[in-house]
């Protein structure tokens, strides 16, 4: 698709009076930014461009015009996103002649871009997840880098509480060593559970399994040690003592997933697909990862069957003899 932002604006005649006037106003009277009192123009030079070639000038466009033009930029290769910026900015330049009076009607009221493809999350293959949740750095006290060890210990406990839990980053983060009054989520190591508060104040239950639990142990051992963690209840601390932030969490995982030899940085998200989309895979259980997703509508989840159905499509393509016009033996 075109993007309509770095695409220049079809010739036009020399700027309409009322435009001059509208950017005037955006640029001294809302004070906008210069970049966007420039996209404003090149948006308005399209529309004046599009009314000149109609025989119309700015003040008598109607909606029936604006509606074509819509679709001409579409065929033209816009993107529903960039279709979205210009009416944006045409609705906008129609809405200030409203103002002014020298319209009864802003013709760019009730029109609306098409509606853009919603992207699928990106979710590691299961070998690529495995070998992150596998890497191992240096756990071995070093005089050098005497972090090292429990760095270690800790950046293995967070890939495995958003692989093996689905964890968003933000719930992640906000995890205590207790529960208490003031917690937002914590790990009950004996239940085999974890504990969180996500979107909408609710709480929920997710399992605890066997690797990371495997990861947690000997993270809350060596925390315990670390005279910087006596300061505050969060699970996973950095250097100074204080409770991890999801820019932290960031910065760590991609670093981790770089050493671990992956082809792409990973972010905290792509865990939490990775887990959906593994788990949908084996089990098949949509309500099941919806509950342990925390979405409160099947549709949020349904997404998954998506990443799902690719998954089984590769496998056709690569396995099945009639995916690629192979002959099957007499």
């Amino acid at each position: 698709m075109t993007d309509s932002a770095a695409a220049p604006a079809p010739a036009a005649p020399a700027p309409d009076p009322l435009v001059l006037r509208y950017l005037e106003h955006v640029r001294s009277g809302k004070r906008l930014a210069a970049r966007t009192v420039t996209l404003y123009g090149e948006d308005l030079a399209r529309l004046q461009a599009q009314a000149a070639g109609a025989g119309l000038p700015l003040d008598a466009v109607q909606t029936a015009h604006v509606r074509r033009w819509l679709a001409t930029l579409r065929s033209a290769g816009y993107s529903p996103r960039g279709l979205a910026r210009i009416l944006s900015g045409w609705r906008g330049f129609y809405r200030w002649l409203v103002q002014e009076r020298l319209i009864a009607h802003n013709p760019v009221q009730d029109v609306r871009a098409p509606r853009a493809g919603k992207p699928l999350p990106k979710a590691l293959s299961v070998d690529d997840a495995m070998r992150l949740a596998d890497h191992r750095g240096n756990a071995t006290p070093d005089p050098r880098h005497p972090d090292a060890a429990w760095l270690e210990l800790r950046d293995r406990c967070l890939v495995e509480l958003l692989y093996g839990s689905g964890l968003r980053v933000s719930e992640l983060v906000g995890l205590d060593i207790h529960p208490g009054p003031e917690a937002r989520g914590w790990c009950d190591l004996d239940a085999a559970e974890v504990h969180v508060l996500g979107k909408g104040g609710k709480w929920r239950t997710v399992p605890l399994g066997h690797q990371e639990l495997e990861a947690l142990k000997p993270w809350l051992d060596a925390r315990a040690l670390l005279p910087v963690a006596r300061a505050t209840p969060a699970l996973l601390i950095g250097r100074r003592g204080t409770r991890l932030t999801p820019q932290s969490v960031w910065q760590r995982l991609q670093a981790r997933s770089r050493a671990a030899g992956l082809d792409a940085p990973v972010h905290p998200h792509m865990l939490r697909h990775s887990f959906a989309s593994h788990l949908l895979q084996s089990s098949g259980d949509l309500r099941a990862v919806q509950e342990l997703l925390g979405h409160a509508h099947i549709g949020t989840t349904q997404i998954y069957t998506r990443l799902d159905f690719q998954h089984l499509a590769k496998v056709y393509d690569a396995a099945h003899p009639r995916a690629h016009g192979k002959k099957s033996g007499s």
